[in-house]
């Protein structure tokens, strides 16, 4: 009979440990760490991640619990003084690069997304994780209450998260969605709250397509009108030149204005965009699709750990956060591999009961395969 490891120990394989130890390096600050190592770390926040546990002192117990397994995870024994002291110190940018490198290998076995065209379809949001004034003092964010914003990038190929920041809770989304370097081609889709005109030139300049809701007090003047097809819901398709007093001699790039009547309920939306080739009712079930990076949202808060944090300082906060991304990457990259039809959300719960089972992991997450459906015994005697 094979040997089979546990199955948090087969995940934890899927991170290879000499890159790890190279970010480890190169994100260090102070003394040489004696009683825990980064490694350590990550393991601990990882296990409370996928086995919902709450407290540094659940940590410290389930973790020294499994002491016959810390062999194969490359762990040892840790404390719940050591881990605080850990997360508290030693820069949380470790597990932002951990981050890149699980999207660069994500990247690779995740399918493509549902539309025919080639381009790369992005969606671009954020969302408050609310935090308490009195446990975090740091987050200020309306005088009455704390959070810290979340801005994620995600591709509608796997639905996961290529691009991702934490801000404080007061930080523009228009300022955020300038940082992050899309690549050229691709369709980034966005809502009112990222209107900004100067920015959409500059995406125009760089070769970037975007789809966004059009402002109801947006001013300009109608170059074309094109055809638009009966029954398909599309109201009007035109091209469009912005004029307001801001823009004169900006050179501004010629828009495209997409109107829209969703035919389930009846409301009329407005869309913008500089992409002139997709059909206007392709522009509409783009921006509809956008829900997707709300549905990851509620996904992560629902079944990771950042709403309770076993840490107060900033530091220790957006270790947690990270570390729940990396989870969340790890976790798609396994539905990647087994092929199915298991959500992130469905694997998880499977391997939540699962992490210290001697069991194989893609076995594990496998879907049953549909039973043969046989006829009973008894026909076979008319054979």
């Amino acid at each position: 009979m094979s040997h089979t490891n546990t199955v948090l120990s087969q995940l934890l394989k899927l991170v290879p440990r000499h890159e790890f130890q190279l970010l480890a390096r190169e994100h260090h600050k102070g003394q040489r760490l004696r009683k825990i190592s980064r490694w350590n770390q990550f393991v601990g926040l990882l296990m409370a991640q996928l086995s919902g546990r709450q407290s540094l002192r659940d940590i410290e117990a389930n973790m020294n619990a499994q002491e016959k397994h810390h062999y194969h995870l490359g762990c040892c024994r840790i404390s719940k003084s050591s881990l605080a002291r850990v997360n508290e110190k030693q820069p949380y940018t470790l597990y932002e690069a951990l981050f890149a490198k699980l999207v660069a290998r994500c990247q690779g076995p995740a399918p493509k997304h549902k539309f025919r065209f080639k381009n790369p379809l992005i969606s671009l949001d954020s969302s408050l994780i609310e935090l308490s004034l009195k446990l975090f003092p740091w987050s200020d964010h309306n005088r009455h209450k704390g959070a810290v914003k979340l801005h994620v990038g995600l591709d509608h190929g796997g639905h996961f998260p290529v691009f991702a920041t934490v801000t404080d809770g007061r930080a523009h989304d228009v300022r955020v969605g300038r940082e992050f370097n899309f690549p050229r081609g691709s369709l980034v889709v966005m809502d009112k709250g990222y209107n900004d005109y100067g920015w959409y030139k500059q995406l125009t300049d760089k070769g970037i397509f975007f789809v966004t809701r059009q402002r109801t007090n947006a001013r300009y003047r109608v170059i074309e009108r094109r055809k638009v097809p009966k029954g398909s819901g599309v109201s009007s398709d035109q091209v469009i030149e912005l004029t307001g007093v801001k823009f004169k001699g900006q050179d501004m790039p010629q828009m495209r204005r997409v109107g829209y009547r969703d035919p389930e309920t009846g409301k009329h939306y407005v869309f913008l965009t500089n992409h002139f080739e997709l059909s206007a009712k392709t522009i509409a079930a783009v921006y509809k699709d956008r829900w997707q990076v709300e549905l990851f949202f509620k996904a992560i808060k629902q079944n990771l750990k950042i709403h309770a944090f076993v840490g107060n300082s900033y530091n220790a906060v957006l270790t947690q956060v990270w570390v729940a991304l990396c989870t969340y990457l790890l976790l798609s990259y396994l539905k990647f591999l087994s092929k199915g039809r298991w959500s992130e959300q469905r694997i998880m719960h499977v391997l939540q009961t699962n992490l210290f089972a001697k069991r194989d992991l893609m076995t594990l997450i496998q879907p049953n395969p549909p039973t043969e459906s046989r006829s009973p015994p008894q026909f076979s005697l008319w054979a």
